[in-house]
């Protein structure tokens, strides 16, 4: 049977693993915030867009998909790889 000196240190080091695989796991995200970003016109799903536009004030106010005024963020580059997409925006 273990004592009490052991559980306490078995659960010491289950909670600095635990620590370690979070900060491990949140360095990625911290990287991909970093990466530089773009704005594509024309791919936007209604209600789904990243900023102002005609119309409206706010984000996810966008009223029709694939409006050619509304944008999303994506990566540098992306953009020009999706349907419709513009990296500005066009009149209709």
């Amino acid at each position: 049977m273990k004592t009490r000196k052991d559980a306490l240190i078995t659960s010491a080091i289950g909670s600095l693993l635990a620590v370690g695989a979070f900060t491990l796991a949140n360095q990625g995200v911290a990287q991909d915030a970093e990466q530089e970003q773009e704005r594509c016109y024309g791919v936007v799903k209604a209600g789904a867009n990243d900023c102002a536009g005609p119309g409206h004030t706010c984000q996810g106010q966008a009223s029709e998909d694939g409006s050619p005024q509304e944008y999303i963020l994506v990566p540098v580059g992306t953009c020009e790889r999706l349907v419709n997409g513009s990296t500005t925006a066009r009149t209709e």
